[in-house]
């Protein structure tokens, strides 16, 4: 059976929608774009299938309501607008769902929800409770409360690793372009992307940024599809049907072989930035990298950055090379004093709070091999 074919039977679908697809562009909730994607989803849903539907839109939808005319860039606004579209981007899909006799529960995550490991279960179980009582989930980011430092970036990645999260069969990303291709579509010359099976497929594309009022680009996509772990289509929300049917639509990513992440690292690895540099001797490297170990002060020669005790970091070998990241245990001001040290010194010296790792292991991801 092909992956197109394997998306048309999936039993589990998460499906994506950008802002773009699902507003104007003055910013405001497009009730006809939402009701004819609502249409498809239903229509696959009375067809068998259980649909995770992530969507953006809450900023944008916010954006009329508040008199701006575009996606603002300071935090506190985006999170002003995410609070009032939130409201009514979800109102507008309970109303349009319920045509189909169809109930919709709201699920909004933030970062935390998929790095703190009673949060994860809880999102998880939460989600599985909800499908199971016949309820489609459509997902969020937090954006009222998420911060620039720690968040999921966007949701794209975010859909990825809610395909992770439920265990789904495939992801389906609409956006405001039909498929990826090898440069602007409207230029001459610039030719489709029909599959993706790796990153020689994507040597001739050039990646674009992001549009008016939504924060993701072919850039993201690219990254989500790369960690789904299961098919994903790229294409836009007209074609939406035709995705979810197996039709050879948009651009199908294939997934890669080799041992999953969990939906931790994922998140960790790439929907992160470090906040920070911290610098490891050779032993060091071994040790985190090679053998999968925690990250001890006696291992650090350097820091770099104004960070806080919980924000991801990224940790460096001693050429400057990045080679995992991890969410650090002290601030940037504290480390200093503690590199070279053993643990045991540190107790007795400083007191018993600081025997203890500069990154716990269950919050470090590795990002590059030996």
């Amino acid at each position: 059976m092909s992956e197109r074919e394997a998306i048309a039977k999936a039993r589990r679908i998460v499906v994506k929608a950008g802002s773009s697809s699902l507003t104007t562009p003055q910013g405001t909730i497009d009730a006809n774009r939402i009701d004819a994607l609502v249409d498809v989803l239903a229509a696959r849903r009375a067809g068998g299938a259980e649909i995770v539907f992530v969507s953006s839109g809450a900023i944008a939808a916010g954006l009329g309501p508040l008199g701006l005319t575009r996606r603002p860039r300071d935090l506190a606004t985006q999170q002003a607008a995410a609070s009032v579209g939130q409201g009514l981007l979800f109102a507008r899909y309970t109303s349009s769902f319920a045509r189909y006799g169809v109930t919709v529960g709201q699920v909004l995550l933030t970062a935390d929800d998929m790095i703190r490991r009673t949060h994860h279960r809880n999102a998880q179980r939460t989600l599985e409770q909800l499908i199971t009582l016949g309820v489609l989930p459509i997902v969020n980011e937090n954006d009222t409360v998420a911060t620039d430092e720690i968040r999921f970036g966007d949701n794209d990645r975010l859909a990825a690793l809610v395909a992770h999260l439920t265990r789904a069969d495939a992801v389906v990303l609409l956006s405001d372009v039909d498929a990826l291709y090898t440069g602007d579509p409207r230029r001459p010359g610039v030719r489709r992307i029909t599959d993706v099976h790796g990153p020689a497929d994507l040597a001739e594309v050039e990646l674009g940024g992001s549009g008016r009022v939504g924060t993701g680009g072919m850039v993201t996509k690219v990254e989500a599809a790369r960690i789904a772990g299961v098919p994903v289509v790229l294409t836009n929300a007209a074609s939406a049907a035709h995705a979810l049917a197996g039709d050879g639509v948009g651009t199908l990513f294939h997934p890669a072989g080799g041992r999953r992440m969990s939906t931790r690292d994922l998140w960790l690895a790439h929907a992160t930035t470090g906040q920070g540099r911290v610098t490891l001797d050779a032993g060091a490297v071994d040790a985190v990298v090679r053998r999968r170990k925690s990250l001890l002060p006696a291992g650090v020669t350097g820091v770099e950055g104004d960070f806080a005790a919980g924000d991801p970091v990224d940790l460096c070998d001693p050429s400057g090379r990045v080679v995992a990241r991890g969410l650090v245990h002290y601030d940037a001001s504290e480390i200093p004093e503690l590199m070279g040290r053993s643990t045991r010194w540190l107790a007795r010296e400083l007191g018993a709070e600081y025997e203890r790792e500069i990154i716990h292991r269950d919050h470090l991801v590795v990002l590059t091999e030996q």
